[in-house]
């Protein structure tokens, strides 16, 4: 039997699709809260975390341009065990991380139509089912339809209104009214008091607000002249998103008083304000809605990046024929449906504990950590893969005399990497944490348990299943 021919992916469509996994408008009011710290944070987070994350991923998504993203580079230089842990964890960050993402959506609607609601755990668990089943279910119409979906929610839901607030941050600076921070360009204004726990667990905010990058290599290979097309398409998304959140972020501080941006008044609220001081409080259900539709987005892009890579590890039998199982448009079905379940069971578990911040924030924090772990093989894998694969074709290249740009760019993330794992573990002042050892016990057994995980899953393969995939792959043939 033929095999249908694939759609592919042209530039355009790539960097929507890799701006809406990155590019996001939500931490504006977090990032503004830090004053002029936020051009220090920013720099760090982009300098020392996404410039040698995107020059990394650009490199293998063009050498190895094979369906799998993570898995397939990990597997290229250490082996199917390590590619399996490395999907694995992409994977894992991506059921835990959404769940916040889901309950900012149910929080943000609610916030325009019925405050109450907000804290209602029966209409935020709705809110969830309802996106993750209607996110998978539209996946199993194919790439095409989710990155029109992501074109779509991205330049709706994030481009225009983050332009919006960039445009009247600046009319509002440029017409000479009182900017609400210090624009004092000394020491104590742009350096912050590294020694505080708040700053350090800020700095990991801005870490993750710049995670995803690679996600999009999962469909490098659908497309259009990869070689060419994904380099460009990353580092649009590396400028786009490191200017977006500056001066979006500054946007805010300079309207908002600092006093009033507050992470437990959320996000909508901090735009509230924003817009009332231009006495246009019409506008805010409208970009309430919009900027909703972007989390969408972003949730449905997620919904079919990493799940790309699990299903090449399934193909190469390490998961059950079950797993293998793809529609007439080549989508893992199964997968899918499997990934929503786990959603659906973890997001409701952590909203029906009684303790829900705390929840909230060490889900978030150890999808930070096990992600730290994925960068990690990811980066080892590029200046392993500049030795053992010499040869192979690169048509990007990081520059740098012999191996000394691939270098210089690994030991920096890691670095960054690093430091951002140890100050993970700091509980944050804002929870104000009692029992501050179990915190930390709790969240060092939650990261072995979820990076066992993989160990324990790729130790139970069995030989049969691969032999299931290749009796497939030659039927087809």
């Amino acid at each position: 039997m033929q095999n249908k021919p694939k759609h592919k992916i042209n530039l355009f469509t790539l960097i929507m699709i890799s701006s809406a996994i990155v590019v996001s408008i939500r931490n504006f009011p977090t990032e503004a809260e830090t004053g002029l710290h936020m051009i220090f944070f920013a720099l760090v987070a982009a300098i020392g975390f996404f410039v040698p994350v995107a020059l990394v991923s650009a490199e293998l998504a063009t050498g190895w341009p094979k369906q799998g993203g993570i898995y397939a580079w990990v597997k290229e230089a250490f082996g199917d065990r390590l590619g399996f842990v490395g999907i694995w964890l992409q994977w894992t960050y991506m059921i835990i991380g959404s769940i916040a993402m889901l309950y900012f959506i149910g929080g943000s609607l609610a916030f325009l139509f019925a405050p109450s609601m907000a804290h209602n755990k029966y209409f935020l668990f709705a809110i969830l089912m309802i996106i993750v089943w209607g996110a998978t279910l539209f996946s199993f119409r194919g790439i095409k339809a989710s990155g029109m979906v992501s074109t779509i929610c991205f330049l709706g839901g994030v481009l225009i209104p983050g332009i919006l607030i960039i445009s009247l941050g600046l009319t509002y600076v440029l017409k000479g009214n009182p900017i609400q921070i210090s624009m004092s360009l000394d020491k104590i204004s742009l350096i912050p008091d590294m020694s505080r726990i708040t700053s350090l667990v800020i700095l990991v905010g801005f870490i993750r607000a710049f995670t995803g990058i690679e996600v999009s290599s999962s469909h490098a290979n659908e497309v259009t002249n990869p070689t060419r097309n994904y380099p460009i398409a990353i580092f649009v998304v590396v400028i786009l998103g490191f200017l977006l959140n500056i001066l979006g972020s500054f946007s805010v501080a300079a309207v908002v008083p600092q006093k009033h941006i507050s992470l437990l008044a959320g996000l909508m609220q901090a735009y509230h304000d924003f817009f009332h001081k231009f006495n246009m409080g019409w506008i805010v259900p409208i970009v309430g809605i919009m900027i909703a539709v972007g989390a969408i987005g972003e949730i449905s892009t997620w919904t079919l990046g990493p799940v790309r890579g699990i299903h090449a590890s399934a193909k190469n039998g390490e998961l059950p024929p079950f797993f293998q199982k793809v529609n007439d448009n080549g989508i893992p079905t199964h997968l899918l449906i499997v990934q929503a379940s786990f959603i659906s069971l973890v997001g409701g578990g952590l909203l029906f504990m009684p303790n829900l911040n705390t929840s909230f924030w060490m889900s978030n924090v150890l999808a930070v950590l096990i992600y730290i772990v994925m960068y990690s093989l990811m980066l080892l894998a590029g200046i392993r893969l500049r030795y053992k694969k010499a040869d192979a074709a690169r048509k990007y290249r990081i520059p740098g005399r012999k191996n000394l740009g691939m270098w210089a760019a690994v030991l920096t993330g890691l670095a960054t990497l690093t430091f951002c794992f140890l100050i993970s573990f700091l509980p944050p002042d804002q929870l104000k944490i009692t029992h501050k050892t179990l915190y930390v016990f709790l969240l060092i057994l939650g990261f072995v348990v979820l990076v066992s995980v993989p160990f324990v899953v790729y130790r139970a393969r069995r030989p049969a299943w691969r032999i299931v995939n290749s009796e497939r792959e030659e039927s087809e043939l």
